[in-house]
C-alpha cells in the first residue's frame, strides 16, 4: 500500500441522510457514485469495497431512497446517491429524491469525482447522458462503469464500450469509459486505480507545491 493510496476494504457505513443537511461536514474527499435505478451502482460498491453487503441490494428498482456514507479514512468518503428515472414509487417520493441528488451535487464542495454506472445492456439514455455532461461542465472527473457486462458476449460488450467512448469523447471532459461485472469481479482493479488518484489528488498537488 503506497502512501496514495486507499485500502477500500477499510470502507464502513457511516449514515443515510435524506438531504445534504444530514450529511457528515462539508470538508474532505468525497466520491460520488450515480446510476439509473437498478443499474447496479449498491452491488458495484460491495464488489470494489469487497464487502457483500456494505450497500444494500435489491432486484427492486429504487431501493437507494437516501444519499448513503461509507467511510474509507478519516477524511475520505463513498456517497451512494439515489437511483434517478424509474423507479416503481409515489411521484411525491420520487420528486423529493431527485431534489436531494440534485442539491448535493450542485452544493457539496468535497465532491471531487463522479462515477456513472450504466447497464451495458441500454447505455446513454437521456438522464445519463445529463449526469456525466453535468460532471465534465462542473469541471469534475468522470469514470462510467458499464454495468452487468457478464451479460453479455464479449464481441458485445467491446462494440458498446466503443459506442460509448466515441459518444462521451465529443464532451471534451476527464471522461474514463469501462465494462465493469460485480459477478465476476471483471473491472474491479482498473476502476480501484482510478478511484485511488481521484482521492489522492490534492494531495499529491500539495505534495508538489511545497518547497524543498
Amino acid at each position: 500500500m503506497t502512501e496514495f493510496q486507499v485500502d477500500f476494504r477499510l470502507a464502513r457505513f457511516v449514515t443515510s441522510a435524506p438531504d445534504i443537511h444530514h450529511l457528515p461536514p462539508d470538508e474532505g474527499v468525497e466520491i460520488a457514485f450515480a446510476g439509473r435505478s437498478n443499474a447496479g451502482k449498491s452491488s458495484a460498491l460491495n464488489t470494489l469495497t469487497d464487502h457483500n453487503g456494505l450497500a444494500h441490494t435489491s432486484k427492486r428498482p429504487g431501493r437507494t431512497q437516501l444519499i448513503n456514507v461509507f467511510s474509507l479514512t478519516e477524511d475520505k468518503r463513498l456517497v451512494d446517491l439515489p437511483g434517478y428515472g424509474f423507479a416503481k414509487v409515489p411521484l411525491e417520493m420520487k420528486i423529493k429524491w431527485q431534489q436531494a441528488l440534485a442539491e448535493y451535487l450542485e452544493h457539496r464542495r468535497c465532491l471531487k469525482g463522479l462515477v456513472v454506472l450504466m447497464d451495458v445492456r441500454h447505455p446513454l439514455k437521456d438522464l445519463d447522458h445529463n449526469m456525466i455532461r453535468w460532471g465534465v461542465a462542473a469541471g469534475m472527473p468522470v469514470l462510467v462503469l458499464l454495468t452487468k457486462a457478464d451479460k453479455l458476449k464479449q464481441a458485445e460488450k467491446n462494440k458498446t464500450l466503443r459506442h460509448v467512448k466515441a459518444e462521451l469523447a465529443e464532451l471534451e471532459g476527464e471522461v474514463v469509459v469501462q465494462l465493469f461485472s460485480s459477478l465476476k469481479g471483471t473491472g474491479r482493479e482498473p476502476a480501484l486505480k482510478v478511484l485511488n488518484e481521484w482521492l489522492h489528488r490534492d494531495d499529491m498537488a500539495n505534495q508538489i507545491d511545497q518547497p524543498e
